[in-house]
């Protein structure tokens, strides 16, 4: 049997993404050394071994234990694995085998165990996962090797100090260079297939250095796991917390749904940092205003991103006497790897001003460049662009552009991605959000292309056409379908209409994660369309929708 070797294979992935990707790290700034984020966590590990570094209720794993678990991980894949899937939960171990896959070399993807089994086996294959880690007896592709994670007891000896860097083959860290990928996440796209992001090693080396120093995080801090692991939130709450030797916390009260344990857990704890997509923190300013409840006293920074901030929610936080809490807005893509553009609106960091009617998203963060196009849209540039999107070279040439560098001393053309968000620029320099350019929505801080919505509808057998749209609720948005039955022999009765939307429903469920099922499904005769013949989603919501329910 031909065998390839590590350096040969891995050598083989990074041309595979140059050739899909295109050119990387392009016009980046020699001002940003790379230094890889395992380098980081190792350095934390050896300086705070005895300290807290994930804890999940009464189950404390310390920094030596942690770093003894992620060398385990390392030696079991292997140097150089590829792309390692991880069915994840929100637990320490998560956490090791997170770390585990970039120390051995090799690439994270996340795969959440409660999807459907359709779109993970979509994941899996759209990633070009090689192996998984998951409990015994996981459901995998045929092709793809399934490995438990090593257990968390016994890593360390006697005097408490796990293995020595060096030795075993995979005990330290594989040899990296800035444009490995490190890990790929998931956006929605039009074809309604995921597309696979892939974010190099050097990217969130340098997002996750200036998240330290913009949160100013330290050992003394406790951050809250909130955000789903299967998005990029997660690692600006994980990374930034485990290379400065803070704790994070996980607990089953922050997913529970209710906002009065939500706020007990995080007083007993001692949270300090919470970092929460912007429709949870509308929620929560209306619960501690209407309630006249308190935010525990030991959190000092609030995280929002996601969506636009109410401003209405926002003079409601102001008024809550807060202000010793930083309140800082952020923005960023998943392919300009997690926060781009940040700004403090309440606290000791925040400008003095009048309120404001509408809330900027920020200005740019030291590591970005930032560019404004004709028509408005923001492009960002800088060394933490994402390589592209994994086997969809057309996708990328269509968002990850090159153009002539307008800095002054630029040498030549410089790789920026287009965000698609339209923006403003303020007197002081913060940008504004303005709308879209095309028909992407948020959906509780999700980016949702309606167009994967339709595509997976429209797969119904019973379905002939299909327009998706978001519909704003209680102040957030969320999803509105209108379905018209295939080829249907007359008027469809109450009974068949209804049947079809539960049908519908059904298969989404069975088919895709909850963020693609539409809050509401209406079965109508046609859509409308517009002069050119395109489906009008507007115009198809503003006829039917008080027939919606």
């Amino acid at each position: 049997m031909n065998t390839i070797s590590p350096h040969s294979y891995r050598n083989s992935l990074r041309i595979a993404y140059r050739a899909v990707c295109g050119h990387l790290w392009k016009g980046v700034s020699v001002s940003y050394p790379f230094r890889d984020v395992m380098e980081a966590f190792s350095e934390t590990a050896r300086l705070h071994p005895d300290r807290p570094a994930v804890t999940r209720h009464d189950r404390t794993v310390t920094y030596a234990e942690l770093d003894a678990w992620v060398r385990a991980t390392a030696r079991r894949l292997g140097p150089d694995p590829g792309v390692v899937g991880v069915l994840t939960s929100r637990s320490a171990g998560t956490v090791a085998a997170l770390l585990g896959t970039l120390a051995a070399g090799g690439v994270y993807c996340p795969i959440d165990p409660a999807y459907p089994w359709p779109r993970r086996e979509a994941l899996m294959a759209a990633s070009g996962c090689r192996v998984v880690i998951g409990e015994p007896g996981s459901a995998v592709p045929p092709g793809v090797g399934l490995t438990p994670l090593p257990g968390p007891a016994g890593l360390l000896d006697a005097d408490g100090r796990g293995e020595e860097p060096g030795g075993s083959a995979v005990a330290g860290r594989v040899a990296v260079s800035p444009d490995d990928p490190a890990y790929i996440l998931f956006t929605s796209g039009s074809t309604g297939e995921p597309r696979p992001v892939v974010t190099p090693r050097g990217a969130i080396s340098v997002v996750t250095a200036g998240l330290r120093e913009l949160f100013g995080i330290t050992p003394e801090d406790r951050v809250l796991q909130f955000a789903s692991l299967n998005w990029d939130t997660c690692l600006e709450e994980i990374l930034p917390a485990l290379t400065s030797g803070a704790t994070l916390v996980f607990h089953d009260h922050a997913y529970a749904g209710s906002l009065h344990r939500m706020l007990r857990m995080i007083d007993a704890e001692r949270v300090t940092v919470l970092d929460l997509p912007t429709a949870f923190w509308h929620e929560l300013v209306h619960h501690l205003t209407a309630e006249r409840a308190a935010l525990p006293p030991s959190v000092r920074l609030v995280v929002v991103g996601g969506e636009a901030v109410s401003p209405v929610r926002l003079a409601d936080w102001r008024a809550l006497g807060l202000d010793g809490v930083r309140l800082l807005n952020t923005y960023g893509c998943t392919e300009t790897t997690l926060i781009t553009h940040a700004v403090d609106l309440h606290g000791p960091h925040a400008a003095a001003g009048a309120p404001d009617d509408r809330v900027p998203i920020g200005r740019p963060l030291p590591h970005v460049v930032e560019r404004i196009s004709e028509e408005g849209e923001l492009l960002v540039g800088g060394p933490a662009l994402a390589l592209g999107y994994r086997d969809r070279p057309e996708a990328t040439a269509e968002r990850f552009v090159e153009l002539d560098d307008l800095t002054p001393g630029g040498d030549g053309p410089r790789r920026y991605f287009r965000t698609g968000d339209r923006v403003s620029r303020r007197p002081d320099g913060a940008l504004v959000h303005e709308g879209r350019l095309d028909h992407q929505l948020k959906v509780r801080g999700v980016r949702v292309d309606p167009g994967e919505v339709e595509a997976q509808i429209a797969s119904h057998p019973r379905v002939g056409a299909v327009a998706v749209v978001g519909v704003p609720v209680a102040g957030h948005t969320t999803l509105a379908a209108y379905v018209v039955p295939r080829s249907p022999a007359g008027p469809a009765s109450p009974a068949m209409t209804g049947s079809l939307a539960r049908e519908v429903l059904d298969y989404l469920r069975e088919h895709v994660p909850a963020h693609l099922v539409p809050h509401r499904i209406t079965v109508v005769p046609e859509l409308v369309h517009t002069a050119s013949g395109k489906v009008d989603r507007a115009g198809s919501h503003r006829r039917y929708r008080s027939a919606a329910v």
